[in-house]
This record gives C-alpha cells, sequence and structure tokens, in this order.
C-alpha cells in the first residue's frame, strides 16, 4: 500500500529524520494559514499516489500567502493521471544546493532489502539508472544478519560529503531501515535527500509503500485501503482473487500469475489492451471460476473477456462449466474467448461447444481473436 507523502512524512519524524516544516490543506483557505505559518513562502506539493506528479503540474512554489491560496484553487480538484487531488503538503522552501538520493527496496531476486544511494538525486532517478548505473551504490542487507556499520560506512563513503554530513547522513540511514523493517515495508525512499545552501541534509520528498501482506499489523492504513477500492477491487478482494485493475477492454483471467501476466503481454503485443490482471490460482471450482468471470462481465470497460487455462490441478471442466453458468447471468453484451488446456480438456471442450463456445488451443491465437473482435465491436 502507498502512503501519501504527508503520511511518509509523519513516519519520518516519528523515526527522528528530520523533514522541512509542513502542514495539510485541503482548502485554499488552509493552504494560505499554513504559508503564513512558514514565514510567507511555500512549496504546494499535490497529494496523490502516481508517479511524476512534478512533470504534471502537481507541485507549485508560492511567494505569498495569497499567492498560495490562489495556487491551491488551481491544484484542489484537478486530475493527475486520473487521480484527483483532494489535499496539498504545504512545505517550507528548502534552498537546495545539491540533490541525492537514498532508498531501501525489497529485492526478490536475492532475498534481501537492498539499500540504493547515489550523489545524483531528483526527478530524473529512473533515468540516471538506467544511463549510468554505476553512479547508484547498492548495499544488500541480510535479514539475518541486519544493518551493520559496514553497510553504512560504504554508503557513506561513496558519497562526496563533508564528515559531518556523513555524520548525518549514518543517522538517516539506519533510522530509514528501522522504519523499513517496523513497519513492513516494501520500498522507504528519500529523493531527493536535499544538501542546503547552509550544507544540511533535508529530505524534500519522502515515500514509503507498505507490504499489503502486514496490514493486518497496520490498522491505522488497512481501513484506508478498503476506501480507496473500487467496487470491483472490493468484490474481488471479497473473494480472494489476485486482482489488478487497469485500463484497457479486454478482461483477463488466467490460472496462475505467471500464465496470467503472459496472456496479458501478449494481447498487448497483438495491439490490445488489458483491462485487469485476474488469477483465479490453481484448482480453482466451477463456483470460483463463475465468480471471476462474473466479476469481469458485469464490468463496463470490458468488452470482451479472455479466459487462458491451462490444467494441472484445475480441471477443465470445472472451468468451463464456471464459464457457462457467469455467461448466463452476464454475458448478453460481451464476448468470450476461451483457452483450455490440460487435465479434463475434452471434457471441458465440449460443455463450452454445448454452449456455443469454441476453445482455441493457442493462447496466441486467443489474445488475437480478443484483439479482433474489440475492434469490430
Amino acid at each position: 500500500m502507498k502512503l501519501y507523502e504527508y503520511e511518509a512524512k509523519q513516519l519520518f519524524s516519528l523515526y527522528n529524520i528530520p523533514v522541512p516544516e509542513y502542514g495539510l490543506a485541503r482548502t485554499p483557505e488552509e493552504a494560505r494559514e499554513i504559508t503564513e505559518r512558514l514565514g510567507g513562502k511555500s512549496v504546494l506539493k499535490a497529494q496523490v499516489l502516481v508517479a511524476g506528479r512534478g512533470k504534471a503540474g502537481g507541485i507549485k512554489f508560492a511567494e505569498s500567502p495569497q499567492e498560495a491560496y490562489e495556487l491551491a484553487k488551481e491544484l484542489l480538484g484537478m486530475e493527475i493521471k486520473g487521480e484527483k487531488v483532494n489535499s496539498l503538503l504545504i512545505s517550507k522552501i528548502v534552498s537546495i544546493d545539491r540533490e541525492l538520493y537514498l532508498s531501501i527496496v525489497i529485492d526478490r531476486s536475492v532475498g534481501a532489502a537492498s539499500i540504493l544511494a547515489s550523489s545524483e538525486g531528483g526527478i530524473d532517478i529512473e533515468e540516471l539508472a538506467a544511463k549510468s548505473p554505476e553512479k547508484i551504490i547498492r548495499v544488500y542487507v541480510d535479514p539475518l544478519v541486519g544493518l551493520k556499520p559496514y553497510h553504512v560506512r560504504r554508503i557513506t563513503e561513496s558519497i562526496n560529503l563533508s564528515d559531518e554530513q556523513k555524520k548525518v547522513l549514518q543517522d538517516i540511514i539506519l533510522s530509514l531501515y528501522r522504519l523499513f523493517v517496523e513497519f513492513d515495508c516494501e520500498l522507504a525512499e528519500i529523493n531527493p535527500l536535499a544538501v542546503d545552501k547552509e550544507g544540511k541534509l533535508v529530505p524534500v520528498d519522502a515515500k514509503v509503500i507498505i507490504d499489503d501482506n502486514a496490514l493486518f499489523r497496520r490498522k491505522e492504513f488497512a481501513e484506508r485501503v478498503s476506501a480507496e477500492l473500487s467496487e470491483f477491487e472490493l468484490e474481488a478482494k471479497k473473494y480472494g482473487f489476485s486482482y489488478v485493475e487497469l485500463d484497457g477492454d479486454i478482461g483477463i483471467i488466467g490460472n496462475g500469475a505467471g500464465l496470467t501476466m503472459a496472456t496479458m503481454d501478449v494481447v498487448k503485443l497483438y495491439g490490445g489492451k488489458p483491462a485487469n490482471f485476474l488469477d483465479i490460482g490453481g484448482g480453482a471450482r466451477a463456483d470460483v471460476v463463475e465468480k471471476a468471470a462474473s466479476l469481469l462481465l458485469k464490468h463496463p470497460k470490458v468488452k470482451v473477456l479472455l479466459v487462458n487455462v491451462l490444467g494441472g490441478i484445475t480441471r477443465c471442466d470445472e472451468v468451463a462449466k464456471g464459464l457457462v453458468n457467469a455467461l448466463k447471468l452476464y454475458g448478453k453484451d460481451k464476448k468470450l474467448v476461451v483457452r483450455l488446456m490440460g487435465t479434463n480438456e475434452e471434457e471441458g471442450k465440449k460443455i463450452l461447444s454445448d454452449a456455443g463456445i469454441s476453445a482455441f488451443d493457442s493462447m496466441e491465437d486467443a489474445a488475437k481473436n480478443a484483439v479482433s473482435l474489440v475492434e469490430v465491436m
């Protein structure tokens, strides 16, 4: 679960990571009042859970409380990459001399936390990682060993800072790692970690992502997750499906995360746009398949439903029964494309055939057919 920047900064303060003075505004009047409290100047930052808000116009600088009021009227209610701005973080302006980068992320390829740091931070950090990966320092931390002084020294000695600045950076790294572990984070990031004109290290921006599987330990955030989910995401969660909404018009159902992702990739390859990711898992019975198919068939964005099942412990006849039942309920205006192979394949194909549905043997052919059906609708 992604936290808003103001929530991430609240956690930073809890762990004694120094952040610029700020306030949260939900009205232009509050933006003006906070700017007055900050000394008359401020930066207004849209609180959205998408990347690239700065380039999208979601960050503005105010030279006076009245300008903060006017800018807040402009920002509040606007949409950034489809997300409405309902609140603004009003922060004290930092006079930046240099921008550094610091983050901790779970690296599943090695089963450890990875601390990333660079003497170059800011909005183009992804471009830096792609073009000059040697400028990014990476230190792995074995979870059984924990963060040790030599890990921290390797990072601080790789960045050109004064001895006093290195000491502050060490403290920030130690605090950020403690936050990362204790709040079950997938990511804790400071970008940029600024060096201001006075030589102080200041975390200008904060980003935290908490592992959804740990939210039962974080009741303060768990309730917000449900409030932010769409009707279909809530229903999928109730059924226990692995489900992600996208912006396309071809519904995707697969059995297994890898197969479902591959199906989405093939749809994209042939010019289609997946509407979702929905994994029914292994061994799904007819009632589970019916719920999954019904969820997507009644979704207003889905024009064609593509089901790709490679039966092992999942029986093809159970899949077919579930699909036929869902079609009877919600399939009036929708098209169904099925690729079905594996356990009880012939029985499954016969059930589909009796309902007027042909099943493909090839994932590629099924994806092409789904894309072509959307194009003529």
